[in-house]
């Protein structure tokens, strides 16, 4: 190779390398649902879902879920000895939530019908920036307890 070409070859492949590290250097929210379970609803009319978010990038939060189980599903958070709906859960750069038995978890209210063990539930989790990520939440015993 000759120096022209040496030198060309090198300024391309420094090119190439900065190019690809914008798109790398990305802080856009990313998020993945880990230990995702729905405890066998024990009524017709609702039931319970729990699971945890992990944010690998900016922060973002969740401002809706729906599912084709239930005519509403709704997230709920449990301050004192009392359930409370709200309307968005934030999740922090590099963080998770966590939605958990006698804290925050999903309510699905009236039921188009009732999900055995072993079914498992389509869940869309829509947020404020990032773009919506479906789980499926297998359908546990009644009594379930994840491992911690």
């Amino acid at each position: 190779m000759n120096r022209r070409t040496t030198l060309a070859t090198a300024l391309a492949l420094t090119a190439g390398l900065a190019l690809s590290a914008c798109g790398a250097g990305d802080e856009g929210p990313h998020f993945q649902v880990d230990g995702a379970y729905m405890p066998q609803p024990v009524t017709q009319d609702m039931a319970g879902a729990f699971f945890t978010v992990k944010n690998n990038g900016a922060a973002d939060k969740i401002v809706g879920v729906t599912s084709d189980l239930a005519k509403d599903v709704s997230m709920h958070k449990t301050v004192g000895n009392k359930m409370e709906q709200v309307t968005s859960l934030p999740i922090s750069a590099g963080g998770e939530l966590r939605f958990e038995r006698g804290g925050t978890h999903l309510m699905f209210m009236g039921l188009k019908y009732k999900p055995a063990k072993g079914d498992s539930i389509g869940v869309t989790l829509r947020f404020a920036h990032a773009e919506p990520v479906k789980v499926a939440v297998p359908v546990r015993a009644v009594n379930y307890q994840p491992k911690k």
